[in-house]
């Protein structure tokens, strides 16, 4: 039977019993209200009257016409309230006697007459009284019996429930609870016994054959690689870089709490959703998906983000996800991981050395300066006669002070690029003017070494939106650099070229040539490629780097092992 069915019948049963007590109970207070209201009312209004005219009766000696009225009064109320046997005969026999009364009102003999007949009413009422009262005294003990009866089996019932029920439910509730305590321990041999035909027969059912799947799935590969897909998210959730993983359509799979954070939405309002969606809407995927879409150079900048309270820098590193399905040989792509690793300490670090480096490079370029003029005050004759030894040595130091000044100088236009405080004069230049000044300002240099330049340049080359200093100064340097990796007596090409509406300017040596592992890293500040001079700062390139893209221009290099190298840089033309 249905624990539903026992509760509604034994519930039902007891609220059945209770109306039906209250029934029985209300039924015999009701008859034994009647038989006191009858005795009240037939017995006692009567005993009543009578006593009234036995006390106005002793008072009608003559003339008393107040007590004949009470009398009357009296009797006339009796008269109206007879009910009981022979009491009607007694009562219209008093009223005889008291009319002769009233004809002769001091004759005693009447007056005895008429006590006996008010005595025999008052015996007539007072036996009904007794017997009414008999009466109800056996109906209270009806009513008590039944009560009783009703009453004890509404306990039984009541009781019967109390004691069976709560167990008939907690029992089975308390095994299933144990149970499901040592299916969350993960002991999925756990099972139910009590099969009975109700509910909670059904869920026992139900709960084994949870129970057998749960064991079946622990003990299948898919619980294991779930296992591992947890351990995963935990991990990625606990590191302190913000990471996006996104299919190959862009639909977001998965963002770890970092990247909530800064993202500033909740994870039901990620998961799920395409990127691009999610970009109209939110500045920082918008900033993601545009960096994707950029050229090099913006992929190269760091990003600003409001997080941890201040303003942060995050580099991002785009990871593209492939696998080769089993049986296949193609490669598929499958989406990709974006991490935004916080640079912040780096960039504060970055920002106090550039600071350093503007500073001390400041105060040496004049130092050195003074050194410079000293040294040209030594050479003149006026200052005195100097031998070839000491020559030398002014020569040395010369040499040394116009390095000194070349770094100090790089240094300086590199401090104010990385600090923004470089000002560009943009305007029209020539391009046979910048190339023209570059090579005169190398001629010396690659005479020395016997090297020839040669200039090979398109006609009516169209003017550049550029800064001529900057742009020639860029082109010096790769003059300079070209003639420092050439060997004696080669040649160097400077071509002037307009593509797409661009000017190109080549430089090209026949140098030794770049390793392709190096050729990503040598516009990257401070570096050099193994094995060269030591002579410079490896800032040349880096600053020259930053000279064209500020003016929206593209700069490269083309090199093979043994073949030389070409560097370049393209400025739109006007």
């Amino acid at each position: 039977m249905k624990i539903k069915t026992k509760l509604n019948l034994g519930v039902g049963l007891l609220f059945l019993m209770i109306i039906i007590l209250s029934l029985v109970a209300a039924f015999y207070i009701f008859s034994i209200k009647k038989d006191t209201d009858n005795i009240l009312k037939a017995n006692y209004n009567t005993l009543e009257y009578s006593r009234n005219m036995l006390l106005s009766l002793d008072e009608i000696n003559g003339n008393e016409e107040k007590a004949i009225a009470i009398f009357e009064t009296n009797i006339t109320k009796q008269i109206a309230n007879i009910t009981e046997a022979g009491e009607d005969k007694a009562t219209y026999n008093l009223q005889k006697n008291f009319d002769f009364l009233k004809k002769n009102r001091t004759d005693e003999t009447l007056k005895s007459q008429i006590r006996q007949d008010i005595f025999k009413i008052m015996k007539l009422n007072m036996n009904a009284i007794k017997e009414k009262s008999d009466i109800a005294k056996h109906t209270a003990e009806t009513a008590n019996f039944w009560i009783a009866v009703t009453g004890t089996l509404c306990f039984l019932i009541a009781f019967n429930l109390l004691v069976n029920l709560p167990n008939n439910i907690a029992n089975p509730i308390k095994e299933l609870t144990d149970s499901i305590k040592e299916i969350a321990n993960k002991n999925y041999s756990q099972r139910v016994h009590f099969m009975n035909h109700n509910e909670f027969g059904d869920l026992a059912k139900s709960f084994n054959i949870m129970a057998e799947k749960l064991q079946e799935y622990n003990n299948s590969n898919l619980y294991k690689l779930s296992f591992e897909k947890k351990r995963l998210e935990t991990l990625i959730n606990n590191m302190h870089d913000p990471i996006i993983g996104l299919d190959n359509q862009g639909l977001i799979l998965f963002a770890n709490d970092e990247a909530l954070k800064i993202i500033g939405l909740k994870a039901e309002d990620v998961m799920g959703k395409l990127i691009t969606t999610l970009a109209l809407t939110n500045d920082l995927m918008k900033s993601l998906v545009i960096k994707d879409l950029s050229d090099e150079k913006q992929k190269s900048l760091p990003m600003k983000i409001f997080a941890d309270g201040k303003e942060s820098y995050f580099e991002k590193e785009t990871i593209n996800i492939t696998i080769k399905p089993t049986g296949e040989d193609q490669i598929i792509d499958i989406g990709n991981v974006i991490i935004l690793r916080n640079i912040t300490v780096f960039k504060e670090l970055d920002f106090a050395k550039t600071n350093f480096i503007a500073t001390v490079s400041h105060e040496l370029k004049t130092p050195i300066s003074s050194i410079k003029l000293s040294l040209q005050l030594l050479e003149k004759a006026e200052t005195g006669n100097i031998n070839e030894d000491q020559k030398q040595l002014i020569e040395s130091i010369k040499d040394d002070s116009q390095r000194l000044l070349k770094i100090t100088g790089e240094l300086l236009e590199l401090s104010q690029l990385e600090t923004g405080n470089i000002k560009l004069n943009m305007e029209k230049s020539n391009p046979y003017e910048i190339m023209n000044y570059a090579t005169e300002a190398v001629k010396v240099q690659a005479e020395q070494k016997q090297i020839v330049l040669v200039i090979e340049t398109e006609q009516n080359l169209p003017d550049i939106k550029a800064d001529s200093e900057k742009t020639a100064w860029v082109l010096i340097n790769f003059l300079t650099n070209a003639i420092t990796y050439s060997t004696e007596n080669s040649t160097i090409i400077v071509k002037l070229k307009n593509e797409n509406n661009q000017v190109v300017f080549r430089v090209i040596d026949t140098g030794k040539g770049i390793d392709s592992r190096y050729k990503t890293k040598v516009f990257d500040k401070y570096f050099q490629v193994p094995g060269s001079h030591k002579s410079g700062t490896g800032l040349g390139l880096a600053i020259s780097k930053e000279f064209i893209e500020a003016q929206n221009g593209i700069i490269g290099v083309k090199s093979e092992l043994g073949l030389g190298s070409t560097f370049y840089f393209k400025l739109a033309a006007v």
